[in-house]
C-alpha cells in the first residue's frame, strides 16, 4: 500500500478533528492515523472496504477456476 504523506494525521488530530479527518477521505480515499508517530490505524470510505471484503472472501480454487474457464481453450493447447 502506498501512503500518501498528505493523508497522515495523528491521533490526537483526528481525536479533536474528526469531521475534518473525514472530509480528507472523502478528498483523498484513505487516511493513515499516526499513533506516537507511527502508522497505526487506516480510515478508509465504506465503499472501498465493501470492496475488499468481497475481493478477500474469493478463495483461490475460485479464482483459478474462473481463469481455467476464460482461458481454457489456451490451456489445451498448451497441454498438447
Amino acid at each position: 500500500m502506498l501512503v500518501n504523506v498528505n493523508n497522515l494525521v495523528s491521533i490526537s488530530e483526528a481525536n479533536q478533528n474528526f469531521s475534518k479527518v473525514a472530509r480528507m477521505v472523502d478528498e483523498k480515499g484513505t487516511v493513515i492515523i499516526l499513533k506516537n508517530n507511527t502508522p497505526r490505524y487506516v480510515l478508509i470510505d465504506y465503499s472501498k472496504f465493501e470492496e475488499s471484503v468481497v475481493a478477500d472472501n474469493t478463495t483461490v480454487e475460485d479464482a483459478a477456476n474462473n481463469i481455467l474457464s476464460k482461458h481454457l481453450k489456451a490451456f489445451k493447447e498448451l497441454a498438447k
